[in-house]
């Protein structure tokens, strides 16, 4: 009890410290986090399925922005298992339009990549021409805001655009292992929302904890993993494809990555960045109830070099 109790308390100054149009929108969590895993070949169908099962809707309400943030860590197209599917993202942004939301989809750029070129190499950009999406890379964006990380894990503070913190956010993700984290999924996505070129340095500082100071601050409201086709071995860019033709989706990003994790055959608890967020209270590890299909049905042991 008293665990569950300084976690909660955890949460909400956390959440305080975001200002008062963050508190406006706050809600408490859950005591059980609901996550859907749908199986089904690339295309829009198993993406909407997903979202419906976890009613994302009532997530985003009382946000006038959305901002999808892709993973475009290379200029690899998505069947290279290391970067979002446009399939998904278009699904994502089909299902915006039931919304009165105005969407951007973003990233930035890393030490090693333009995500300007990527937004091309990738074919992201025909998506969002395609739906009159506007392409926003964060590092290019001029006002930022500082926001303070109270019982920080590695950063004290992250500096990040202001459209950042008054958006909802919508990280999609992609499943694969990482040579340092074993996994990046949502959670791991997030950090892209620097928007530093030189994001080497933040591994210097301990990148698991860089990775849950972040998500303390900035929780997307959604977390959408791209498992059409996945990455196993050297991720998150030297790996093999993985066809898994997966959806896994969920509003607490910490127990949709344990399920994501749970389904490339990793224990959530041996990996630091999702351990360490649950013990500060934010998501679930275990107390999730999965929608779809089922975990056994789906789960695949992952090669980890």
């Amino acid at each position: 009890m008293k665990k569950v109790c300084s976690n909660m308390l955890f949460w909400i100054k956390t959440q305080l410290s975001m200002g008062a149009s963050y508190y406006n929108k706050l809600v408490l969590p859950m005591d059980k986090s609901i996550v859907a895993i749908v199986k089904g070949e690339r295309g829009h169908m198993p993406v909407f399925k997903a979202l419906d099962l976890i009613d994302y809707k009532s997530c985003l309400a009382g946000f006038s922005k959305v901002l999808i943030k892709v993973n475009f860590i290379c200029n690899d197209k998505w069947d290279s298992g290391a970067t979002t599917d446009p399939v998904v993202v278009e699904a994502i942004i089909e299902r915006l339009r039931e919304l009165p939301v105005e969407v951007f989809v973003v990233e930035s750029d890393a030490t090693m990549t333009n995500a300007d070129k990527a937004f091309v190499a990738t074919e992201m950009n025909e998506v969002c021409e395609r739906n009159g999406v506007s392409f926003l890379n964060l590092r290019c964006v001029k006002e930022k805001v500082k926001i303070d990380i109270p019982n920080c894990e590695s950063l004290g503070s992250i500096t990040v655009p202001r459209i950042v913190k008054e958006s909802a956010i919508i990280s999609a993700a992609k499943l694969k292992t990482h040579m340092a984290t074993k996994v990046t999924l949502g959670m791991k996505n997030m950090f892209g929302l620097l928007p530093d070129k030189l994001k080497m340095k933040y591994h210097a500082k301990g990148i698991s904890g860089v990775i849950v100071d972040i998500n303390s601050v900035i929780k997307p409201a959604l977390t959408v993993i791209d498992g059409f086709v996945g990455m196993e071995g050297r991720g998150p860019t030297g790996g093999t494809p993985v066809k898994m033709d997966l959806i896994i989706a969920g509003k607490d990003v910490v127990a949709t990555d344990a399920v994501g994790a749970r389904a490339m055959g990793f224990e959530p608890a041996e990996i630091s960045h999702i351990r360490r967020a649950e013990a500060k209270g934010l998501g679930n590890i275990d107390d999730i109830e999965i929608l779809g299909s089922k975990l056994e049905e789906v789960r695949q042991v992952f090669k980890r070099k």
